[in-house]
């Protein structure tokens, strides 16, 4: 199955932003899966603020990836997100319904609208 998981990390290390994409990649390719693309969306803004981990949070470090990987994969990596103290939000949808026809309108570009300049 394809999946796309989009995750905001505390703002801060950019080194740590690696870290979680490297975990994160290395369980689904540890797993038999395969990534198909990631694109980091830096700093920005999250819609309303945050408390996690006992902090408050008023922006984050955005990064998504897409990945082709098995249901038990997919739980494993929302497993391990979910307990890294480094994470303020994530979500993971399943793209497509497991056949060629449809998830190959997805594509391996992900799209990013600029923001207005204000």
């Amino acid at each position: 199955m394809l999946y796309e998981l989009i995750a905001v990390v505390r703002p801060g290390s950019l080194a740590e932003v690696k870290e979680i994409v490297r975990t994160t990649g290395s369980l689904v390719l540890s797993s038999g899966g395969a990534i198909r693309s990631m694109a980091n969306w830096g700093v920005s803004a999250l819609p309303k603020r945050t408390r996690k981990h006992q902090s408050n949070y008023s922006e984050g470090h955005y990064f998504i990836m897409r990945y082709d990987a098995s249901s038990a994969v997919q739980d494993n990596v929302r497993k391990t997100l979910g307990l890294d103290p480094r994470m303020i939000k994530f979500s993971s949808v399943k793209l497509g319904d497991g056949k060629l026809e449809s998830i190959s309108k997805y594509g391996s570009k992900i799209p990013w609208l600029e923001r207005e300049s204000r």
